[in-house]
């Protein structure tokens, strides 16, 4: 384990830079992921189902770069108390690269991947060390509210940036404003990063390497203990089973919003963007509200309610043909989807034993990425399949097949969040929870919390 300062309780300063910072990468995930980049490679720069093809296999490269890295490499920061530099490197990359998708044009689809990759791989990478400094500005009685507050801020950063973005698309027509949002963006993010950089002390104190060990060969072995560790518990393997299913699908959902509603429903930028900013809205509503529900009747059940919330709109979207109709379902995904993602969270808290909450969530955050590049891959492909198909032997027009071919792929979404709520329902909450609690083995081959009976 890393060795800490003793932790004093962090400042209003300290807190406040760590919650800016999500209000800026939530401003990438809003106009990078969501509402502009995503719908302009689609349509502008690749144009027909090639572009979702071509969207899904670079969200899928991206996702798998940072499950090789971010496990070996959060690993090392813990151990040289490096967390910082390794966020400041990776919001570096995140920011540039964002930016340089200014020069992505139509046709450029190559650089419009590229560009789009190595910003998505520093975006993600970010995230694991902006998280692991969590713990060190909040004690275990307060790390679910700092987080929360962390998290309802940093969707206020997304539908700001959206608004600003959204203003200056409705004033200047055509490309170049969309590439410039952008830009936009990159600058936002940076500016909110900046607050952690300057005012956030990182607590982690450097360990020295042992005699004849590497930072790489050390981080193999500290991985190795944290999934022997975390074997030992049932319960806690049998739900991250199912998030591996269904966070597949909540990811597919948040890839293929934007294109989605641009291929399905023909909306141009600025109706995807209000769109989003509703998406938005709502999930600010959603995470506060499964709090609470999660309080009142437990993690499992809860999770079970936004699982079903969200698998309602998806299979909802298939029979839809109106925009209207579009705009209610990204309400009520929005607000389901903060909810799965939240409640997952906290069931990791519930789940992990006192004393091991770091490897449990570093676990956590290990087996989902190491998964996510799947279900984003296999929508755009089979979208794609699908188009040809229907083009070549129902003899269907090119945009009529690509609808069809993208409500195909909605089933494929399905498909992940029924399979990841039936692994759920095998999970055994109240003996996950007092595995937790157990009294940890003292020696191997001890019986140890979740393996009785």
């Amino acid at each position: 384990m890393e060795t800490t300062m003793p932790q004093p309780k962090s400042t209003k300063r300290e807190r406040w830079a760590w919650y800016l910072y999500d209000f800026g990468n939530s401003a990438y995930a809003a106009v990078v992921l969501l509402a502009v980049y995503a719908a302009y490679f689609q349509g502008d720069v690749v144009g027909g189902a090639e572009g979702s093809r071509l969207w899904g296999i670079a969200v899928g490269i991206a996702m798998l770069v940072v499950a090789v890295t971010a496990p070996v490499l959060g690993t090392i920061a813990d151990f040289s108390g490096s967390k910082k530099r390794f966020l400041l490197f990776y919001t570096a990359m995140a920011c540039l690269f964002t930016a340089a998708l200014f020069f992505v044009q139509k046709g450029d689809v190559f650089t419009g991947m590229l560009f789009f990759i190595l910003a998505e791989i520093g975006y993600r990478s970010s995230q694991v060390f902006y998280n692991a400094l969590l713990p060190e500005i909040a004690g275990p009685d307060e790390m679910g509210k700092i987080s929360g507050n962390g998290w309802a801020i940093g969707s206020m950063g997304g539908i700001l940036c959206l608004v600003i973005v959204l203003a200056l698309i409705m004033l200047v027509e055509g490309t170049f404003i969309v590439r410039l949002s952008l830009v936009i963006t990159a600058v936002f993010f940076a500016l909110s990063a900046t607050p952690i950089f300057l005012w956030l002390r990182e607590r982690a104190q450097p360990q020295s390497l042992p005699k004849g060990e590497s930072y790489i060969t050390l981080a193999f072995q500290r991985l190795g203990d944290t999934f022997r560790k975390v074997k030992n518990y049932r319960e806690f393997i049998k739900f991250i089973v199912a998030f591996l299913i269904y966070n597949d699908g909540i990811l597919m959902i948040l890839d293929f919003g934007a294109i989605l509603g641009a291929v399905l429903y023909g909306m141009e930028q600025q109706e995807l963007i209000i769109f989003m900013i509703i998406v938005q809205v709502a999930s600010v509503g959603g995470a506060y509200l499964f709090g609470l529900v999660t309080d009142a009747f437990g993690g499992k059940r809860s999770l079970i309610i936004s699982l079903l919330m969200t698998i309602v709109p998806v299979i909802w979207l298939y029979f839809s043909y109106s925009r209207v109709e579009f705009y209610i379902i990204g309400a009520i995904a929005g607000f389901a989807l903060t909810g799965v993602q939240s409640v997952s969270r906290t069931m990791v808290g519930m789940f992990a034993p006192k004393g091991h909450s770091a490897e449990f969530y570093g676990f956590f955050a290990v087996t989902g990425r190491t998964s996510s590049f799947i279900g984003p891959t296999i929508f755009g492909l089979l979208a794609a399949d699908a188009t040809k198909w229907y083009m070549n032997n129902r003899q269907m027009a090119e945009l009529a097949a690509e609808q069809a071919g993208h409500r195909i792929a909605l089933f494929s979404i399905i498909a992940f969040l029924v399979v990841g709520l039936v692994a759920l329902l095998l999970v055994n909450e109240k003996k996950g929870r007092a595995a937790a609690v157990s009294p940890a083995p003292s020696a191997a081959g001890s019986t140890l919390p979740g393996q009785e009976g």
